[in-house]
């Protein structure tokens, strides 16, 4: 049987540009896998097959992670009851293994009604597959950048004939589109999973100073952007002071997290047995990024915590600000003060201006609490109505221990998925 001819053609041609445009527009839209493979089974239905499924492959080359659609939504728990009791078909794996070692598609035009006991469990493994009724399926390597890692499998069900080769050469394009989609997906995966690994391998646990209790929350991003630069630090300086830092490199992924790595350690190397006070630091570790050529832009707040000389009860908080967010205090009646000062220069920017120390006493029971941007501008607030609302939470809180603290005020303002980073130091003047 010919094609259209003519107009018919024509039409036929268009269509097929608009359907694939479709495809391009509706998988580059999510780089997280798992939605773009859901994305891929759902667009091939009911065009090219009745059901279909999207299999990736494990590092090791075993299974790992699936996608299914059926253009019947009543049927998608006979599509999950099979193939989670399935045992697949010698014919299969051998049409899966062709598909996989060639790189081209495997058509089996008769899929044959009963298997047979060796591969079709009796009960509802069976039931499900007479429900879906498939008689023809059509396995589609899934290749980009020279390898393969996967399959789409269309399946024509009842009285829908097998694919012809117009329809095989269309699946053929769509997988080729899904594949790039899904390996962009797999790259930005690995490298979430680098950034990550990296900034938590930096972000230590804290020091734990006589009379400090100190707790510190780092929660990564959860949405498609990467991970960000935001870091902490708390470590002891041979004085005898407590030194904390909190800070957030501009940009995400890997390339932050590397830059909050060079970063975080100069100002730890420059700050421990420095005789200048946060100013100072901030602006040495100024000299060190413009001398080195450093190209990193960040916030950060440098402060020491000591002993008051006079020997009254309680610590003397000085600190400088790299335009970052101020410091909050919670009281132990609950009132918190923001320790607002005004804006200077970020780390890195070459801008001219000097950088001040600020100074505040801590009483027995009060809390300091350092926190990055994350925490404040959830659901693209401001920043003084995102202090506010990191104040307002607070309330209540000042009789939880320091890890406590976080987690209550960590639960209080975010959402379940973030935009981006959040790290927050909390530190409490035991009386």
């Amino acid at each position: 049987m010919s094609g259209p001819t003519g107009d018919g053609a024509v039409d036929a041609e268009r269509d097929r540009y608009r359907y694939l445009a479709a495809v391009t527009e509706s998988l580059t839209s999510s780089l997280d896998t798992g939605t773009t493979a859901d994305q891929l089974a759902r667009l091939v239905v009911p065009r090219l097959a009745d059901w279909a499924t999207v299999t990736l492959l494990a590092g090791d080359g075993a299974p790992g992670s699936s996608a299914r659609a059926h253009r019947d939504p009543g049927l998608l728990d006979a599509v999950d009851t099979y193939l989670s009791g399935r045992v697949t078909a010698p014919r299969d794996q051998t049409a899966l293994a062709e598909a996989m070692r060639t790189g081209e598609p495997v058509h089996l035009t008769d899929v044959e009604p009963d298997l047979g006991p060796e591969s079709m469990p009796e009960g509802a493994v069976r039931s499900a597959w007479q429900r879906l009724d498939p008689r023809s399926s059509l396995f589609v390597p899934l290749r980009a950048r020279g390898g393969g890692f996967g399959v789409l499998s269309l399946v024509r069900c009842g009285d829908r004939p097998p694919a012809g080769p117009d329809d095989v050469a269309l699946a053929v394009e769509v997988a080729r589109r899904g594949a790039l989609a899904l390996d962009n997906a797999r790259l930005f995966g690995r490298q979430l999973r680098v950034a990550e690994t990296l900034q938590h391998s930096l972000l230590t646990p804290p020091v734990q100073p006589a009379g400090l209790e100190v707790a510190v929350r780092y929660r990564p991003a959860v949405s498609e952007d990467l991970v960000g630069g935001d870091w902490y630090d708390a470590f002891t300086r041979p004085d005898g002071a407590t030194v904390l830092v909190i800070g957030d490199v501009t940009g995400h992924g890997v390339e932050a997290a590397a830059a909050m790595a060079q970063l975080r350690s100069a100002v730890r190397t420059l700050a421990y047995d420095s005789p200048d006070g946060p100013a100072g630091t901030l602006d040495r570790v100024d000299r060190v990024l413009a001398g080195l050529h450093v190209g990193t832009l960040a916030t950060a707040l440098v402060a020491h915590l000591a002993t008051p000389a006079d020997g009254t009860p309680g610590r003397v908080l000085r600190w400088s600000s790299a335009g970052h967010l101020p410091p909050l205090v919670l009281g132990a009646d609950d009132g918190v003060r923001v320790l607002s000062t005004a804006p200077e220069r970020l780390l890195g920017a070459d801008e001219p201006g000097t950088r001040r120390d600020h100074e505040a006493a801590l009483a027995p029971g009060e809390t300091l609490l350092l926190v990055t941007d994350g925490l404040v501008e959830v659901g693209r607030r401001g920043i003084d109505e995102g202090v506010a609302a990191v104040a307002a939470a607070l309330s209540g809180l000042a009789r939880l221990s320091a890890d406590a603290l976080c987690d209550r005020l960590l639960t209080r303002v975010l959402p379940d998925r973030t935009d981006d980073d959040v790290a927050v130091l909390a530190v409490r003047v035991l009386p």
